[in-house]
């Protein structure tokens, strides 16, 4: 019972007067206003068994919570003794039918009718140890990765900047850490973390507790010289030793890249090494560590959020190319008149001459929650043809692949239909009034695009969502120059973000009164 905790719904986050919590520290139970599950027991239909009981002394300075585990009784004279019936406490994997057991299972169980009792009460030895109720057979978020020692390490600073090597990777958690690492160059080859053994020599569990392997592969070598400069180098082991006063081939960054398929089991294992060489009056060195998970049969797509938007990071688009009746293949693109690989919405960026012709193809990526604003200027002769005139500028403004779609989330899955929005594209047209010139053509000048959104899920930990996103293009009626005339024209592009959120219902506390005192130096040294 001391293990169990039906409060507990935020992964790796502390739940806010949950006392059961293990992922709340002293800090967090000094700030509880109650225990919202003071009892927390097995079965109740039990006759006799343990309850842990949580509660909160709030006369200590600061409050603290108690813990303790005490014997509870069941009055009720219907209660059970004992469950010594123990195949009924977990779920039995049936016996799959071969050529050596058929006879028996088709005597047992081809009847008309058969029992679902076992033979006998002796337990056997799968009862005996039955499996762990809580364990999985497949990684979830933030899982760590289990190797046949004991689990993939991410080296990363803890307290201060050097390196810990206790740090585990977690199950799709995209990690980049950097810290400072003692050295010895004249015992350099016997510094396990400076080679490239220490980062692929154990097998990765293909899933937690079990016996198939995947093996770290090398998936490049760089050597970097002591200016600066790097070298692609044949996937060949190379291990550290001392040359002429300097310990070479000596691991400066290791970037993991972990494949796995959408049950979370992983399939593949990569290692990319960054090496170089170390002087000898060097007493420390700085190592970079990353690692990146990509789902098979899927392309590597930079996130935006996990699943919520971040404020700066770019929001993702993509349109659903012609050939594909249903909406379940989205192939990302952006505004740029190139493709963009990172399927970023962009808009047109501001250049130093402010020429939108010289301008054309230069874009500038959509950041989630800024507002942005930028433009051109357009020099219009009497030479410039009208349709190719408007077709550049519609270009210049939103680029040859606009998209259809925007992702709701920062981490929307192009195969995850429901989770882009279809942008909305709108058409205004304003007149320019001209009586001395007779022909006159429609070109556009202006694109706004306003993103709306909105809080999602828990008032504790909300999330980013885009709910709609709103494109117009305003174009204006240009009349025909005079020869020898010249006109410019301001081009304009703007993003807008909305927050859509719905204010709390009146009478609905949003946040819990927390109805306690500080200590009287609590804002040390603030005022």
């Amino acid at each position: 019972v001391a293990k169990l905790c039906v409060c507990d719904l935020l992964v790796a986050q502390c739940d806010i007067n949950c006392c059961c919590d293990p992922d709340c520290s002293a800090e967090d139970f000094s700030l509880f206003t109650t225990c919202s599950v003071p009892v927390v027991t097995g079965d109740s239909q039990l006759c006799h068994q343990k309850a842990a009981v949580y509660s909160l002394d709030v006369e200590a300075n600061p409050p603290e919570r108690i813990f303790k585990i005490i014997d509870q009784v069941n009055p009720s004279i219907f209660c059970i003794h004992a469950t010594n019936y123990k195949q009924a406490m977990y779920l039995k994997s049936p016996e799959i039918p071969t050529s050596e057991n058929f006879d028996q299972l088709l005597a047992k169980f081809g009847g008309a009718t058969f029992s679902a009792e076992p033979d006998s009460w002796n337990l056997d030895t799968d009862a005996q140890n039955p499996p762990d109720v809580n364990e999985t057979y497949r990684y979830e978020y933030g899982v760590p990765v289990q190797t046949e020692d004991a689990f993939l390490r991410l080296p990363s600073p803890v307290v201060s900047s050097w390196c810990s090597d206790v740090n585990p990777a977690g199950f799709l958690v995209n990690q980049a850490t950097k810290c400072i690492r003692s050295v010895n160059v004249e015992k350099c080859d016997s510094i396990q973390a400076l080679s490239m053994l220490f980062y692929i020599n154990s097998s990765i569990l293909a899933v937690p507790k079990s016996s198939q392997m995947v093996n770290i592969t090398v998936q490049s070598i760089v050597v970097q010289s002591q200016n600066g400069m790097r070298t692609l180098l044949s996937d060949v082991l190379r291990l550290p030793m001392v040359l002429d006063g300097l310990c070479i081939n000596a691991v400066l960054g290791v970037n993991y890249h972990i494949t796995h398929t959408d049950t979370g089991e992983i399939i593949e294992a990569a290692a990319a090494f960054v090496l170089g060489a170390i002087s000898k009056e060097a007493l420390s060195i700085e190592q970079s560590f990353e690692i990146s998970f990509t789902q098979e049969n899927t392309q590597p797509v930079p996130l935006s959020g996990n699943p919520g938007y971040v404020v700066g990071l770019p929001v993702r688009a993509g349109f659903r190319p012609q050939g594909y009746p249903f909406p379940a293949a989205f192939l990302f693109a952006a505004l740029a008149l190139c493709s963009n690989k990172h399927s970023q919405l962009t808009i047109l960026q501001s250049t130093s001459t402010q020429d939108c012709l010289a301008a054309q193809g230069a874009r500038a990526p959509v950041l989630f929650g800024y507002n942005m604003i930028s433009g051109c200027k357009l020099r219009i002769t009497a030479a410039m043809k009208c349709q190719p005139l408007a077709q550049t500028l519609l270009d210049v403004l939103k680029g040859q692949s606009f998209p259809e779609y925007v992702a709701s989330f920062g981490d929307s899955q192009a195969q995850d239909v429901l989770d882009w929005v279809p942008i909305t594209q709108l058409h205004i047209s304003e007149q320019m009034i001209s009586n001395t010139l007779q022909s006159s053509c429609q070109i556009p000048v202006s694109l706004g695009i306003e993103v709306k959104w909105t809080k999602y899920g828990s008032l504790v930990n909300p999330q980013a969502k885009i709910v709609n996103v709103t494109a117009t293009i305003i174009t204006t009626t240009l009349k025909q120059l005079p020869s020898g005339r010249e006109r410019i024209i301001p081009i304009t592009s703007s993003v807008v973000f909305t927050d859509i959120s719905s204010p709390a219902e009146p009478g609905y506390k949003a946040w819990p009164t927390i109805n306690i005192k500080l200590p009287f130096d609590f804002f040390y040294p603030f005022v």
